[in-house]
């Protein structure tokens, strides 16, 4: 069985990001030659040529461009874990990896991460997907902290932690043009509404909440994405069932009016976090920044 050598796959990729041996040699502080036997032992390793020379230079070939695409991926994460360990003699640029619920507002999300937009020093990387997938990833280590409207699930295998970071009443809105004096429920008949997929729990309530006042709702649509059930809002004359902060935008210009409140229907937002020996510190940090400078949005959330 043939293994890569790690020390190889940082030559070739400073052979290809600097564009020529002889430049990379110089970088590495060794010599042409020795970098040449490094590359071309690579080659024979993995069984194709990397290289092609066109015009004096050195060109990846189809296999140099999917073997440089692992070596920056591998090396990048031998980068994190000395640095994670603390076993790298220089701190890098810290990584985090945020995987979001694609179904949670997107206004909520920036709100959260806003504090790391100023930062020079970090790399942020953001992910999108169901709950499932993305927990799957997080048990993986591809990401380091995933947001949800929904508490994760804890068994003996798999210890979550799910940090609640807000909790907002659910309203229905109306496109201010449209808007009107509102009784609830009178008004529902034969309205148009937009309300999220059977797989949200607001959704789930609200069906509750129609069959306590025997009302069929008129449904115009059903959306998973937050940010859709925002441009639906807005574009046409049907009433959305959506927390405020998804068109907290929106509401501000006037655009679109809050018509109705329930109080007992609430969306929750968590943070949710595995248990670690050596968690991400940025994730620590930004959790303790929210809970504890009490953003606008939580102390919207908590008291409403």
């Amino acid at each position: 069985m043939a293994f890569l050598n790690y020390h190889h796959l940082r030559y070739f990729r400073a052979i290809a990001r600097s564009g020529g041996v002889s430049k990379a040699a110089l970088a590495l502080s060794i010599s042409p030659s020795a970098l040449s036997i490094q590359l071309a032992q690579l080659e024979e390793q993995i069984g194709h040529k990397l290289f092609e020379r066109r015009n004096r230079r050195l060109t990846l070939t189809e296999a140099g461009r999917i073997a440089l695409a692992a070596a920056d991926s591998i090396v990048q994460t031998g980068e994190e874990l000395l640095a994670t360990l603390g076993n790298s003699p220089r701190r890098r640029r810290q990584v985090l990896r945020v995987g979001a619920v694609a179904t949670l507002s997107r206004n909520f999300q920036m709100s959260f991460l806003r504090p790391l937009m100023p930062r020079d020093d970090l790399d942020l990387v953001l992910r999108s997907g169901t709950l499932r997938d993305l927990l799957a990833a997080l048990k993986a280590h591809a990401v380091d902290l995933v947001l949800s409207n929904l508490a994760a699930p804890r068994d003996s295998e798999n210890l979550w932690h799910s940090h609640l970071l807000a909790e907002q009443p659910v309203s229905l809105i109306a496109p201010a043009r449209s808007s009107r004096a509102f009784r609830f429920p009178t008004d529902l008949a034969g309205r148009l509404l937009l309300l999220p997929s059977l797989d949200s729990n607001i959704r789930v309530a609200f069906d509750l909440l129609m069959d306590r006042h025997k009302i069929a709702p008129i449904i115009a649509a059903e959306v998973d994405d937050m940010a859709m059930l925002r441009l639906l809002a807005s574009e046409g004359r049907s009433l959305a069932l959506a927390p405020p902060v998804v068109v907290q935008d929106e509401l501000r210009r006037g655009e679109l009016v809050e018509v109705h409140r329930f109080n007992d229907i609430r969306e929750s937002f968590y943070a949710i976090t595995p248990s670690r020996r050596f968690p991400n510190p940025e994730v620590a940090s930004l959790l303790n920044r929210w809970l504890t400078q009490r953003s606008p949005l939580r102390r919207r959330a908590k008291a409403t």
